[in-house]
């Protein structure tokens, strides 16, 4: 049996942007009840967050961007940062404890105390860009756990798949000229952010390493099976990641109330099976799974467990 990481802290609830918020924090207690009911839990090692320093946060924030949160962090209410995005007292710490997480995931696997591991975190990242809350995101967590995979552990290249149905726009602003970081997406298309074209493929040193797969609505199971088989495997065979990251959002699931996508809880244990088999291929076993979004809460508990089932059987 594998050794699966589960990062989760109370702190993350406490970032609150209100109530009817599709991003609340019912969304990993619901994780947490399913997890604990069916037993998946004692089977996962826990890992304990840190706040993540900011010389790792301000590899992909701007300085400015991070101080402006900090002055506009309240101490009371609530600050509104775009039309879906605000934050609450408790929503900077958890966004630091978020991104900080993912560093303590990185750390066990590279410890060898796990294999891979699972990050229970909020707020979410991949829509976050350099100088910019957006989606719902705060902080990055996967773009600053692949700067500090390479900054703090040598590892040289690292593969970034992201399968929420959202492109991961700050995901790929961080790494679009860059050819250490070869960031794939799927996702529903046209589709908030409005990014991620099949033409969006990198520039300069990075062109080329920036693969999107737009989809369309409805698409499910086998479908994301056949791009991940005919266009992940093989583009990860030609770069050979280091080390591989997931962007682990859950709402391309048939039932999610966002978009409209079709993949079951069946769909995300098979992604995960490929992409735990191009991580024992080329990345020692290694895997950070990071969640973004998924909505509905059933669908969103259910989701995440097949995932940890799956990731616990590779």
């Amino acid at each position: 049996m594998a050794r699966t990481g589960f990062v989760s802290d109370p702190q993350y609830l406490e970032h609150d942007m209100g109530c009817g918020h599709p991003e609340s924090p019912d969304r990993l207690r619901a994780i947490t009840r399913q997890l604990e009911s069916t037993g998946v839990m004692d089977r996962l090692v826990r890992i304990q967050p840190r706040p993540a320093e900011d010389r790792w946060i301000t590899e992909i924030h701007s300085q400015s961007y991070v101080a402006g949160l900090k002055h506009r962090s309240p101490s009371s209410g609530r600050v509104q940062l775009d039309p879906d995005t605000s934050i609450s007292p408790g929503s900077l710490q958890a966004a630091y404890l978020a991104a900080g997480g993912a560093l303590a995931a990185c750390d066990a696997v590279l410890d060898n105390q796990i294999e891979h591991a699972f990050c229970a975190v909020r707020p979410p990242g991949h829509h976050a860009e350099h100088n910019r809350a957006m989606g719902f995101c705060l902080f990055n967590n996967v773009a600053v756990a692949a700067r500090y995979l390479q900054k703090r552990h040598g590892i040289g290249r690292v593969l970034i798949v992201d399968w929420d149905v959202h492109h991961g726009n700050g995901t790929q602003q961080s790494f679009y000229e860059d050819d250490s970081i070869l960031f794939f997406s799927t996702h529903q298309y046209p589709h908030y952010p409005g990014t991620g074209r099949a033409t969006e493929s990198g520039a300069g040193p990075g062109a080329g390493y920036t693969i999107n797969v737009p989809l369309s609505g409805g698409e499910g199971d086998e479908e994301y099976e056949a791009v991940f088989r005919e266009v992940l495997v093989p583009a990860a065979d030609r770069f050979e990641p280091e080390f591989v990251i997931i962007s682990a959002g859950f709402d391309a699931h048939r039932d999610d109330p966002l978009a409209s996508m079709g993949l079951t809880e069946r769909g995300y244990a098979s992604l995960t099976g490929i992409v735990a088999e191009i991580a024992a291929k080329h990345a020692r076993k290694r895997i950070l799974s990071c969640l973004e979004g998924g909505y509905h809460l059933p669908a969103l508990a259910a989701s995440v467990e097949a995932h940890l089932l799956a990731l616990l059987a590779a």
